[in-house]
């Protein structure tokens, strides 16, 4: 784990590098004035990327709130680019031990869940840096999740006290509602937040929710 930088809940921005670059950092910078807590980049690249290039360009806006970045899945970028703390894991990787070793230095690291609680387990016994849950609601960007249950969530905060976020077609308005049924500590939002005309504002409206 880097220690110099911690993920305890909050706004968690996932960024599309498919969107145009100039536009994406714009919005990315624009989100970032009110504060983010984490950013990932989406591993949904576009043929031809620079990758590393991107990464730094993202890496450079992140770090200097410090905020930390962390990779879609690609954890080799985690070794090629200063610009990345850590990596999101989609599954349980066929060997974590190996991806350790391979990187061989502090890294954050989160896993999606969905509906399987043996994730948050295997994530608690690894000391992981968080878990989340996707889709708790249906999304044009959470297509390949499954919808998870509240209940789900609820049960996982009985199994570990790792920090909780929830995704996927989440609102400022149903996140109030989510709210009132399971605990957790933060939100991971795609579109709600990069769609948005004003970036900003919206983040302010998720961390309006999110501290009702």
């Amino acid at each position: 784990m880097d220690s110099s930088y911690q993920i305890s809940g909050g706004i968690y921005l996932v960024l599309n590098p498919a969107m145009e670059s100039k536009l994406l950092l714009a919005k990315l910078k624009s989100a970032l004035s009110v504060g983010l807590q984490v950013v990932q980049i989406w591993n949904n690249w576009q043929p031809g990327t620079d990758k590393l290039a991107l990464v730094k360009a993202i890496g450079e806006l992140c770090n200097s709130h410090r905020v930390p970045v962390l990779i879609n899945e690609e954890w080799q970028l985690v070794m090629q680019s200063p610009f990345l703390q850590g990596v999101h894991f989609d599954d349980v990787p066929a060997d974590y031990a190996a991806i350790q070793q391979a990187i061989n230095k502090p890294f954050l690291a989160g896993i999606t869940c969905s509906s399987n609680l043996n994730k948050v387990l295997w994530a608690d016994e690894h000391q992981l840096n968080y878990v989340s849950f996707c889709s708790m609601f249906p999304s044009p960007s959470a297509g390949s999740c499954d919808i998870v249950m509240p209940s789900i969530v609820k049960k996982a905060r009985t199994l570990t006290t790792l920090p909780i976020f929830v995704s996927g077609g989440i609102t400022p308005e149903n996140l109030l509602a989510l709210k009132k049924e399971t605990p957790f500590n933060g939100v991971a939002v795609i579109s709600g937040i990069l769609s948005a005309d004003d970036p900003a504002q919206q983040v302010k409206h998720y961390q309006n929710a999110l501290s009702m």
